[in-house]
């Protein structure tokens, strides 16, 4: 009788583990077939990385929506061209006119102002070159006239793009002084070189705030209508490149313009100070 009982037991327990792989075998087969988490490639400028703000912003869309965003955070220009060439579903950047040119190009849908804050000159506390005033253009041609030492993006950046037109309207050829170099970086690298160097350097207000290696930098020019900075959102027109994620590239448009996206962006702050002003328009 023992014996019976025994064997029982044991042909039930070897049934038991023999199902074992196929219930695994199901659990491996039901969670590779789970879908993944939708998600966005984002072409983007580096002083919106580097400036702290996707790190503040992007949680908050990713908890309303669900989506992740990845950013790739180049130059402007370059930024642009991702979009030309299909390989990013949004872009946020800033160069008003680079980004009508995308859009009337039809490599983009309908741009949207989105934030904007300021450009600055930041230079030696010294000032040597005796820049400092609300005067961009006249800062500038005191930086020429001095031969002063000024580290320029070079990166087709919306900064250097700004910088370019403010030395146009300086009347002042920046590659004619020695001190002119152009390191074909981003704001942050752009900002450490200068405060190594003692160099002067137009830089983005929102990086600025958050840049820890000043050395004796400081600001010098500031104010000027001139310096104003508007960034701009827009979808990689599906039309053109197929493969853009149109339905979740448009979520984070309408989520960044919208009361919930532009509450979010103004109450980024470092040491009590805002970094980017909120200006969506209604779609």
């Amino acid at each position: 009788m023992n014996m019976t009982i025994n064997m029982a037991t044991v042909l039930k327990s070897f049934c038991a583990l023999a199902l074992v792989p196929f219930a695994l075998s199901a659990t491996v087969s039901i969670a590779q077939t789970a879908p993944p988490a939708p998600a966005i490639v984002m072409a983007s400028t580096t002083s919106t990385e580097q400036s702290g703000l996707f790190g503040h912003l992007l949680p908050a869309f990713k908890k309303a929506s669900g989506i992740d965003v990845k950013v790739v955070a180049v130059g402007t220009g370059q930024a642009i061209d991702m979009g030309r060439r299909g390989d990013a579903d949004v872009l946020f950047v800033h160069d008003q006119a680079a980004e009508e040119k995308v859009v009337a190009e039809g490599h983009a849908l309908q741009r949207y102002p989105v934030m904007y804050n300021d450009f600055v000159l930041v230079g030696p506390a010294a000032d040597p070159a005796g820049a400092q005033g609300k005067d961009i253009v006249e800062a500038l041609r005191k930086l020429g006239a001095a031969n002063a030492a000024f580290i320029s993006r070079g990166d087709k950046s919306g900064t250097h793009a700004a910088e370019l037109r403010y030395w146009k309207t300086a009347g002042v050829e920046p590659t004619s002084f020695a001190g002119y170099k152009a390191c074909g970086c981003g704001m942050g690298p752009a900002l450490n070189m200068a405060a190594s160097l003692g160099a002067y350097v137009l830089a983005d207000r929102g990086t600025w705030l958050s840049f820890k290696n000043r050395a004796d930098l400081a600001v010098l020019v500031e104010g000027d209508k001139r310096l104003f900075n508007q960034y701009g959102v827009m979808v990689v027109n599906p039309a053109r490149h197929p493969q853009t994620k149109v339905l979740e590239a448009q979520k984070f448009v309408d989520w960044v313009i919208s009361p919930a996206g532009q509450g979010v962006i103004a109450s980024y702050k470092i040491g009590g100070q805002q970094l980017f002003f909120p200006n969506a328009t209604a779609k």
